[in-house]
């Protein structure tokens, strides 16, 4: 049985992410442009990234005021309920601002530093994907009624579709097109898609036997991570049981994790 307050949790979650990503279709400008960079100079925040950010930060506030809070676009409370939200308003920025649909808006919450809800809404796709610790992964789409996600079943790692993303730092994403370069003969294939909350939420509903990448932040991965967990997968950083993190997410069916993680390990697919 779901935690009560978790299952509240879910809602807001659900309801924070629906809204903002509402906000980001229907509201975009079609002389969107660049508001500020961050990491590089193609590293970009949009108008819209900032306001899908105070949108879900006010929700949070009106429903539930003591709570911390952690977003990609600056907004940082630190609480005092035990509750903390962690905010992607917009991954997939770039894709975004140039008018591509892989994008999506990632909202969760940790409860005394453990990820136990998780909601990705990814408007253009007309898809959203939610997870409650222990409660399963589901998805609501195109097809009628929730449906529960489930990880493929495991392909021989040179049968396995496996997904990355690439950095903005130029040494950092030169370093990235080595791995997979290497990486490349010994899978089926390599997809880049551009939002790592869709990624992980692929590999949940079996649309990707795996996905990796180095340069993560808590606010990418913390509801897609606990999504793909909940569908089956293994989740980690650079060594088996321990939490994603900058250094390296790894996210694959359980017959895909372990070889996929031995190569990126051998590979140095992580920080230094």
């Amino acid at each position: 049985m779901t935690d009560p307050l978790h299952a509240e949790l879910l809602d807001l979650a659900r309801e924070a992410a629906r809204r903002a990503g509402e906000l980001l279709r229907d509201g975009r400008p079609a002389d969107l442009a660049v508001a500020a960079t961050k990491s590089s100079s193609v590293d970009v925040v949009t108008e819209m990234d900032i306001a899908a950010e105070k949108l879900i930060t006010g929700l949070i506030a009106e429903r539930r005021p003591d709570d911390g809070v952690l977003g990609e676009e600056g907004a940082s409370t630190a609480g005092s309920s035990g509750v903390r939200w962690v905010i992607d308003p917009l991954d997939g920025t770039v894709n975004y601002l140039y008018g591509l649909p892989t994008w999506a808006v990632s909202v969760a919450a940790e409860q005394d530093g453990v990820t136990v809800a998780g909601a990705v809404f990814a408007p253009m796709r007309g898809e959203a994907y939610h997870a409650v610790l222990g409660g399963g992964a589901w998805a609501t789409g195109a097809w009628e009624g929730e449906r529960r996600l489930a990880c493929r079943p495991s392909p021989p790692l040179d049968q396995a579709l496996v997904s990355t993303g690439f950095n903005y730092v130029t040494d950092v994403r030169a370093h990235q097109a080595d791995v997979v370069r290497r990486l490349v003969p010994l899978v089926r294939d390599i997809r880049r898609g551009g939002s790592a909350a869709i990624d992980l939420c692929d590999v949940a509903a079996g649309r990707l036997d795996g996905y990796y990448e180095r340069g993560l932040h808590p606010w990418d991965l913390a509801a897609g991570a606990l999504i793909a967990r909940e569908a089956g997968a293994l989740t980690s950083a650079r060594h088996p049981g321990t939490p994603p993190s900058n250094d390296l997410t790894v996210a694959a069916s359980p017959g895909v994790f372990t070889p996929l993680l031995a190569l990126l390990d051998e590979f140095g697919a992580w920080h230094d």
